[in-house]
C-alpha cells in the first residue's frame, strides 16, 4: 500500500469542503495532481495545494492508498466521504460528515469527529480514539435512510441523535450519549457501554439497542418481557430486555410481530 501525507498549513478562515479526500480520488495520482485538487472554502474555489503540503504517492487503485493527515483538521469536512476501499488516518481531530455514505474502507481518526459522521454510510468501518458529535451515523437531514452497513467505534462519548433511521450496521460507544439514540430505527445495532439519557429508541420499529449503564428515563412504548444472558461485543452480562416501540407500526416474520429491542445490563 503506497501512502499520500497530507500536512495542514494555516487553519483556513472559513470551513473548507474537501470531499475528493478519498482513497478514490487519490488513486494513480502523483502529489502534483493531488495538490492541484479543487476544494471549496465559502463561495470560493481553491487548490488543496493551499491548505496542505502534499507528499508521498497513490497507489494504482483505491484499494492500494493510503491517506495520513497530520494532525487537525478542525475546518474541513467530507473526509473520505463516499469512499469504497483504501485507508485514512487523521492524527488530530477532524470536522463534520467523516465517512457519510462512505462504502468501503477504513478511517481512523485519533481525535474528535464532529456531526454528521458515518451519514447514510453503507460499509467500511470508522474508529474515533476521542469523542463524537450528534448524528453520528444517522440520515442526512429530510433523508430517512441512515447507517445501512458497517461499523463504527467510539472509544469516548458521542452526542445526540445516533443512528436515526438507521437501517443496517453496528455502532459502538464506549462512553456516554447524549438523548435520542436509533430514533425511527428499522434494523442495525447500537452497544452503548456508558450511560444514555432519555428518547432511547423512539419509534424504533426493529433493531438492537444495548445499554451497559445506565438509562435516566426508559422510554414508556417499551415493555419489560425477560431477562437474558448475552455476550455483546466480548462482554458476558445478563440484561433486562425490552420490546416496542409499542407506539409504532411493526411487521410481521412468520406470524410473529417483530420488535425492536433495548438490552440493560444489570
Amino acid at each position: 500500500m503506497e501512502t499520500v501525507t497530507l500536512t495542514p498549513k494555516a487553519q483556513p478562515d472559513l470551513y473548507i469542503d474537501a470531499e475528493n479526500i478519498t482513497p478514490d480520488a487519490f488513486a494513480g495520482k502523483t502529489a502534483a495532481e493531488i495538490a492541484a485538487f479543487h476544494v471549496h472554502e465559502g463561495n470560493q474555489t481553491g487548490l488543496l495545494g493551499t491548505y496542505f503540503d502534499v507528499s508521498g504517492k497513490a497507489g494504482a487503485t483505491a484499494a492500494e492508498t493510503k491517506i495520513v493527515i497530520k494532525g487537525d483538521v478542525l475546518k474541513v469536512k467530507y473526509i473520505g466521504m463516499r469512499m469504497t476501499a483504501g485507508e485514512i488516518l487523521v492524527e488530530g481531530s477532524a470536522d463534520m460528515y467523516i465517512g457519510a455514505w462512505m462504502e468501503g474502507g477504513r478511517i481512523h481518526v485519533k481525535g474528535n469527529i464532529d456531526a454528521f459522521s458515518g451519514t447514510g454510510m453503507k460499509g467500511g468501518e470508522i474508529e474515533v480514539d476521542g469523542n463524537a458529535g450528534n448524528y453520528l451515523g444517522a440520515a442526512y437531514r429530510g433523508d430517512w435512510r441512515g447507517m445501512q452497513s458497517g461499523t463504527i467505534r467510539v472509544h469516548g462519548n458521542a452526542g445526540s441523535d445516533i443512528g436515526t433511521f438507521m437501517n443496517g450496521g453496528t455502532i459502538i460507544i464506549d462512553g456516554d450519549v447524549d438523548v435520542h439514540v436509533g430514533t425511527h430505527a428499522e434494523g442495525g445495532t447500537i452497544i452503548v457501554k456508558g450511560n444514555g439519557k432519555s428518547k432511547i429508541g423512539g419509534q424504533m420499529v426493529k433493531g438492537e439497542i444495548y445499554v451497559f449503564g445506565t438509562i435516566d428515563v426508559m422510554m414508556p412504548g417499551y415493555v419489560y418481557r425477560k431477562d437474558v444472558d448475552l455476550e455483546v461485543d466480548g462482554t458476558k452480562a445478563t440484561f433486562a430486555m425490552y420490546e416496542g416501540d409499542m407506539g409504532e407500526r411493526h411487521g410481521k416474520r412468520k406470524g410473529e410481530v417483530i420488535y425492536g429491542h433495548i438490552y440493560q445490563k444489570y
